[in-house]
């Protein structure tokens, strides 16, 4: 690429919809890495659903409020005045960029990217034919075009290429169905590692394997060749609820969508439970946690389970930069990524105990061999090169 004429890329994001670090570091991960790259890249919210994570009351200007913590995160990664926000819920107004020149701006960029696919596409974003989706959550979109649902076609047909994590996608062993109409390229979350290795230097501050997450989320249940699939991941964790008990390892759980109820039980059974918004609403304080952690220990998602659709989570990419060793329920991935050193996938409590064992027995080996996987397979010059070769950029 010839620098002194950069291309624009666009990402059209949701951060406001979610106003929460994980989601910010997903998204800026991209945002960055694609700078890096040599691209004048911009963040674009305009998915006209209601910001109303930073409402206090029916009065406050929610427009305003989300435009406001877009603008604070574009500073915390030094990208100034390159976003837009545009309040499709309510009067259409535009925040950052002016109307003109956010459509001037789709007109001329390489590359239109709806991260998470949570845009619904409209005509600036797809008339130029460089609008690309990109999921981040496989399978129910798999699922909708198997059963030819026309507003999931509709909504699909204005883009020019489809990426999915489902890394396992259309191998034998995956049962996501497969599209031969609109054909889903695998990859996964990129990572900017100098923002997360300077941890593996240093002794982790929290004793316990932990994660971050939702306890209970009772939605987007799937049906599929009459098998009922679930989005909660607590189904999941309550297959494994002993587990503190059959071992000194501690493990705590940052969570968030749970009951006092939850928190009792779970403390019963040996986990320790902390609310995830004392800290995952501040990006550094999110990473802090992170990289003071001893590792990961982490379910999946249901679907992603049964359906081994080789899903890996964009949190768990930043434990292994952070140079921390992971634990996580296995969907297929392990096809894919490499696993027994620093990172390794579970189906059963034996598989469980016996990668903590290993781990607590050479700990400074598996997080070495994290980071080295990180930088092997989720460094940002790795995995959005790869992106952009599939839709002609270089």
């Amino acid at each position: 690429m010839n620098l002194r004429t950069r291309e624009k890329i666009v990402v059209l994001g949701m951060m406001s919809k979610m106003p929460v670090a994980g989601i910010v570091w997903l998204t800026m991960q991209h945002v960055v890495g694609l700078q890096r790259l040599g691209y004048d890249v911009y963040y674009v919210e305009a998915h006209a659903r209601t910001p109303s994570m930073f409402m206090q009351s029916a009065d406050d200007d929610a427009s305003a409020l989300a435009a406001d913590f877009i603008a604070q995160v574009m500073r915390r990664f030094d990208l100034g005045d390159r976003w837009a926000f545009q309040a499709l819920h309510d009067d259409g107004r535009c925040y950052g960029l002016s109307e003109s020149q956010l459509m001037q701006l789709y007109r001329s960029a390489a590359l239109i990217i709806n991260l998470h696919g949570g845009t619904q596409p409209r005509p600036e974003h797809y008339q130029t034919g460089r609008l690309v989706y990109l999921g981040t959550d496989p399978v129910e979109i798999e699922i909708e075009l198997y059963h030819n649902t026309p507003e999931t076609i509709a909504y699909l047909e204005p883009h020019c290429a489809f990426f999915t994590w489902g890394e396992n996608y259309g191998n034998p062993d995956c049962k996501v169905p497969y599209s031969d109409r609109f054909l889903f390229k695998p990859t996964r979350q990129p990572v900017l590692l100098d923002l997360w290795r300077g941890a593996m230097f240093e002794q982790p501050t929290n004793a316990a394997f932990t994660t971050v997450g939702n306890w209970q989320q009772p939605w987007r249940t799937l049906k599929f060749q009459d098998e009922v699939y679930y989005w909660s991941k607590h189904f999941e964790f309550l297959k494994f609820i002993d587990l503190p008990q059959q071992t000194s390892q501690p493990f705590e759980l940052a969570l968030a969508s749970y009951k006092k109820t939850d928190q009792r039980m779970l403390e019963d059974k040996g986990w320790q439970v902390r609310p995830a918004l004392s800290f995952s609403t501040d990006v550094d304080a999110y990473r802090a946690y992170i990289a003071g952690s001893r590792g990961e220990f982490t379910v999946a998602k249901d679907q992603n389970v049964r359906l081994r659709s080789g899903w890996f989570s964009d949190r768990s990419a930043t434990y292994l930069a952070a140079g921390r060793p992971v634990i996580t329920q296995e969907t297929g991935f392990s096809n894919i990524l490499p696993t027994g050193h620093g990172l390794f996938g579970f189906s059963s409590m034996a598989e469980i105990l016996q990668a903590v064992d290993r781990i607590n027995t050479d700990y400074q080996h598996h997080c070495r061999a994290a980071y080295a996987l990180a930088q092997e397979h989720f460094r940002y010059d790795v995995v959005l090169p790869r992106l952009l070769a599939e839709v002609g950029l270089t």
